[in-house]
């Protein structure tokens, strides 16, 4: 995808920002890439990450093709490694990464099965409610009175609609500790909610759908010509407002093969005629903006494509 096709309809912080990082990776000699797990852009692996008892460490040429039936859904969440390992907890059907110092997730991850997805009646979102997570010390917690009349919407990083296999999970993802506060109308309500149906309608064609999802806090060139990072913080905790939103998705076929999808979208009302794959940018420049490592534990021969493009290996 060309640079100019990507900034439509992305601010000029972002467009800008990408360009940087592009433009710096062109000018130094690329390092050739080794058979290590990871997506195509990236030639290293992360530290040591913790592991649940019920799976332990094994070659990366011998993850199961499937989550393991009696695993824990931790470890089938978590199939393909942590993103990073600050302050992690885990609900019934989703993990996160919580970020004290701006009350919101640094990661939110997820695995989608058109099971987890389907209506379900007998699970009413109506009958939820916006909860402080209790189990945060009050120290670091987001309340629902930090959003009241900030004019930003309490914004699922889970989606609701991700679980409606019980009341319960589909109630969890309504803590505070899976919300950002995002623009309401054009954003949250409108253009990030396409891309929540799209990766849902992976479910349809792909059995197992990984989703990882979080804040970025990009910079922005001002009139000094210096780059900086500013962004606002709402109500009585200061709970910080992210500039953009990424969302980085693998979907694994019937045939075991894998497909990756990088998204990075602004904060900010995105005209409706905007289709999502404008926003689709190379899943390192996520990593590098967030300081996370995706899916390192994927073994990088069976990763078919990357934003649409077939891969290739050296």
């Amino acid at each position: 995808m060309s640079l100019g096709r990507l900034s439509v309809g992305v601010s000029a912080g972002l467009g800008g920002w990408l360009a940087g990082w592009l433009c710096s990776s062109k000018s130094e000699a690329p390092p050739r890439l080794r058979p290590l797990p990871g997506h195509p852009m990236f030639g290293t692996v992360s530290a040591a990450m913790p592991v649940p008892a019920d799976a332990p460490m094994r070659d990366v040429g011998t993850i199961d093709p499937a989550p393991a039936k009696n695993a824990s859904r931790v470890s089938q969440i978590m199939r393909f490694g942590f993103p990073g390992l600050d302050n992690v907890r885990s609900q019934s059907d989703y993990v996160l990464s919580y970020d004290r110092r701006a009350r919101v997730p640094h990661w939110v991850f997820e695995h989608l099965t058109a099971e987890s997805v389907q209506r379900n009646d007998e699970v009413d979102r109506a009958g939820c409610a916006f909860n402080a997570d209790e189990s945060i010390h009050p120290y670091f917690r987001a309340e629902n009175s930090d959003y009241k009349g900030s004019g930003y919407d309490r914004g699922h990083m889970a989606a609701a609609a991700n679980h409606r296999r019980c009341q319960e999970h589909q109630q969890e993802t309504f803590l505070l500790s899976n919300m950002a506060p995002q623009v309401g109308n054009g954003f949250n309500r409108d253009k990030w909610n396409d891309l929540e149906m799209h990766v849902r309608k992976l479910c349809k064609v792909f059995p197992n759908v990984y989703v990882c999802t979080g804040p970025l806090y990009l910079p922005r060139r001002e009139a000094d010509g210096r780059q900086r990072v500013s962004y606002e913080v709402i109500g009585r905790n200061q709970v910080a407002v992210p500039t953009h939103f990424y969302k980085v998705v693998v979907a694994e076929s019937p045939a075991g093969h894998l497909e990756m999808e990088a998204y990075v979208m602004p904060n900010q009302a995105i005209p409706n005629e905007t289709p999502i794959a404008n926003f689709l940018v190379p899943p390192d420049v996520i990593e590098r903006a967030a300081g996370l490592l995706f899916f390192d534990r994927m073994d990088r021969s069976r990763l078919k494509r990357v934003n649409g493009r077939k891969t290739t290996w050296l």
